[in-house]
């Protein structure tokens, strides 16, 4: 099964699922994904992925949907930041099942929630994993059973795991990300752009079809890799915290809009509302990773593929604006990175839409 392209993607109507199902559907993979709706009693297929009616939460749907499967994409999570002591470990238990019954590969968007101060500022991939936070300890377990589970087991059989960590998502279709719900409003034109970060604190955003275009490289060579192996993504590094703000002015200008306003993120609204609103509360649980800079140099990335996927940081922040209707589209596709051969040159390609 090492070489073999069927894939199950959990959470594909996600930012980042939907972008790594699209990606490898489009390399030419057999791609089926896993959704509570649909209108569909039978697997159907659209746009080239075969939609399957399920719940993660269900171990028995998820290991019928992965029968036969040489990867699964484990891009899941609660909505809202909610709940997450309740549904991440027993969805993240159900994938290991099926994994290990095909003995198939994980890959898991890694965060960096499971870091703590002591391991800032720059974070490798043996960083000590010191959480600070409930939701940290939650992903932290969850990186331990995964690595457990590739331990082989007389009866459970084993599998293989592949992490990829990256920065803040922002792209086209990141949805719920604190770029579409705390720096800009998605469907207005861009007046105030809100800066979450301390005054001069370094902050890693990661465009999401370049984090796709990079799980997608690492599953094309994971019969090379350990059983068990983590890659920090380089990303975009915001050195002092402006420079994503800035980014985000010079597109609405050349966009034919008003250099925005840029105003500090309304911290003390957050803390006012947390106590009456879930959502709030467990957003300002994540506000020490805007307080100090928070860096993942990537290398162990770069000496395996030659060069990280990465998108120029305008051209990112275009495609993404265009995709949250906030400036008009200039009449190209959404580009991103594209699959290249280890050390070629890199260069934007189209992508999806």
């Amino acid at each position: 099964m090492a070489n073999g392209n069927k894939v199950l993607v959990l959470g594909a109507t996600g930012g980042i699922g939907g972008e790594v199902a699209r990606q490898l559907r489009d390399r030419g993979w057999d791609v089926r994904a896993l959704r509570r709706s649909g209108p569909q009693a039978t697997p159907a297929q659209h746009d080239g992925i075969t939609w399957i009616r399920g719940d993660a939460m269900h171990r028995a749907d998820v290991l019928a949907a992965a029968s036969g499967c040489d990867v699964i994409v484990h891009a899941v999570n609660p909505p809202g930041y909610r709940r997450w002591g309740e549904l991440v470990l027993p969805m993240v238990d159900n994938t290991i099942a099926a994994a290990q019954a095909n003995g198939a590969t994980v890959v898991l968007p890694g965060t960096v929630y499971n870091y703590g101060p002591d391991a800032f500022p720059l974070l490798h991939e043996d960083s000590p994993q010191h959480p600070h936070t409930r939701k940290g300890a939650v992903r932290v377990e969850l990186e331990r059973r995964l690595q457990q589970a590739t331990v082989a087991h007389p009866l459970q059989g084993s599998c293989r795991v592949i992490i990829v960590r990256a920065g803040d998502f922002f792209g086209p279709t990141a949805g719920n990300s604190w770029f579409s719900q705390g720096l800009v409003k998605p469907g207005r034109p861009v007046a105030v752009v809100h800066t979450p970060g301390a005054p001069g604190a370094g902050h890693q955003w990661a465009y999401l079809p370049d984090v796709a275009c990079t799980m997608v490289q690492l599953l094309e060579r994971r019969s090379t890799l350990p059983a068990f192996v983590s890659f920090h993504m380089a990303g975009h590094w915001d050195a002092d915290g402006t420079e994503m703000a800035r980014a985000i002015g010079r597109v609405v200008v050349r966009s034919g809009g008003t250099a925005p306003q840029v105003k500090a993120f309304p911290w003390w609204l957050v803390a006012l509302a947390s106590p009456v609103v879930a959502t709030l509360r467990e957003l300002r649980e994540m506000r020490y990773l805007w307080q100090y800079p928070v860096r993942m140099p990537g290398h162990r990335l770069s000496a395996l593929l030659g060069q990280e996927p990465h998108t120029p940081l305008d051209q990112a922040v275009q495609a993404t604006l265009e995709g949250l209707c906030c400036v008009k589209k200039t009449g190209t596709d959404r580009l991103g990175a594209v699959l290249t051969e280890p050390n070629a040159p890199q260069s934007p390609g189209q992508l999806p839409a």
